[in-house]
């Protein structure tokens, strides 16, 4: 082996809440839409895909449902059941025992949802009553994408239960076999909508000031570390993403201040959407916003933001990151980290296959050796 694959900065052990991970090329979470029905329930095709991605440095599991009320999406899977508990013990199971790695992301959509598919028809629960502009979701597997409706706003009595839902949802995480979870605050999520003034126009203790709209995220983060550990817990942030409506009046100062609480929590990592491929809001550059985060936050810093193989080489290679998350190559190439050690092509994705479906363009894309036999 060359001196320079030798030292190739994605393929340095890094040791991650007490695990030693053998890449820095991590699986983003992917939402895909396969869970079995009724129910939301992982099953056996699901813990294939995730096998077959096990060579992953860690592998963070697509957005998963913490609450019925925390449901978004027709086909996405849950952690509030028994049934579902049962289902992704099979997907860790299969994972560790291909030698892999993997953390869940809680989820709660917030407004993103639609009555189908809360419990009892109920409106979505957001901060406020704020349709979230241009926002769609889909509610069967013939409905096509549908708007989201205006929101209920949450009362604040509410809030404990809210925190309730995620930390049952992070004991149910670790009753699943994971080796920790990922809070979800990105994407124009119900932390997300909290976070961001945009979306907050509380008058309480839990909107207005921004130490008031950090109130809920950070008292669900806690909650999670308490059932977890701190260094078992990661939180993905969207600080510039425009996606489900969001926007927020200072991002710099929003997520500089958010990015030194978690610091002090002495969370395990913070991952952050640097580049939303669906859009952005920052006022002038986003990269001020990530310099800013960067300078707040001191512990390891996990960059996603469709970056190539290289691109995450240089930014590791000059202390911008510790680990890249990849989203859409590894859904295509379920053996992404040797392609990329063996500078080998990728196979192209097939966007059509994305959410929904069997295993066509879920765990029939071929891996390298495959490939090379059928050459």
């Amino acid at each position: 082996m060359s001196n320079q694959k030798q030292n190739d900065p994605l393929f340095q052990p890094f040791e991650l809440g007490g695990v030693t991970l053998p890449n820095r090329v991590l699986m983003s979470p992917l939402t895909r839409s396969r869970a079995s029905q009724p129910g939301d329930i992982p099953n056996a095709l699901n813990a294939h895909y995730y096998e077959q991605r096990a060579s992953a440095g860690l592998i963070l599991s697509e957005a998963t449902q913490i609450s019925p009320q925390g449901k978004g999406y027709a086909f996405t899977p849950g952690i509030h059941s028994n049934e579902q508990i049962d289902g992704w013990k099979k997907v860790t199971n299969a994972v560790h025992t291909a030698g892999g790695r993997i953390h869940m992301q809680l989820w709660h959509v917030g407004r993103i949802s639609h009555p189908d598919l809360q419990p009892n028809g109920d409106q979505p629960v957001a901060p406020s009553a704020i349709r979230a502009e241009g926002a769609k979701t889909f509610i069967s597997a013939d409905s096509g994408m549908v708007d989201v409706p205006e929101p209920r706003a949450l009362e604040t009595a509410e809030m404990a239960g809210i925190v309730e839902q995620y930390r049952q949802g992070a004991r149910n995480a670790k009753a699943a076999g994971f080796d920790g979870v990922e809070v979800h605050a990105a994407n124009g999520y119900l932390l997300d909508q909290f976070i961001k003034s945009g979306s907050n126009h509380r008058t309480d203790e839990y909107g207005g000031t921004l130490e008031n709209r950090l109130r809920l995220p950070l008292m669900v983060i806690q909650a999670v570390i308490d059932v977890w550990g701190k260094d078992k817990v990661g939180v993905r942030v969207g600080p510039t993403g425009s996606f489900n409506g969001m926007y927020d009046n200072n991002p710099i100062e929003t997520f500089s201040t958010f990015a030194k609480h978690l610091n002090d929590l002495g969370i395990g990592y913070l991952e952050v959407v640097e580049d939303s491929f669906q859009g952005n809001h920052a006022n002038g550059r986003p990269e001020d916003v990530i310099d800013a985060i960067r300078a707040a936050y001191k512990g390891t810093y996990i960059a996603n933001g469709a970056y190539t193989a290289e691109e995450a080489r240089i930014r590791i290679s000059e202390g911008r990151c510790d680990l890249v998350t990849f989203g859409r190559p590894f859904i295509a190439n379920p053996d992404l980290p040797e392609r990329f050690r063996q500078n080998a092509p990728l196979n192209e994705w097939d966007d059509s296959t994305f959410y929904g479906g069997d295993e066509h363009g879920y765990t029939d894309y071929p891996a390298l050796e495959k490939l090379e036999a059928n050459a």
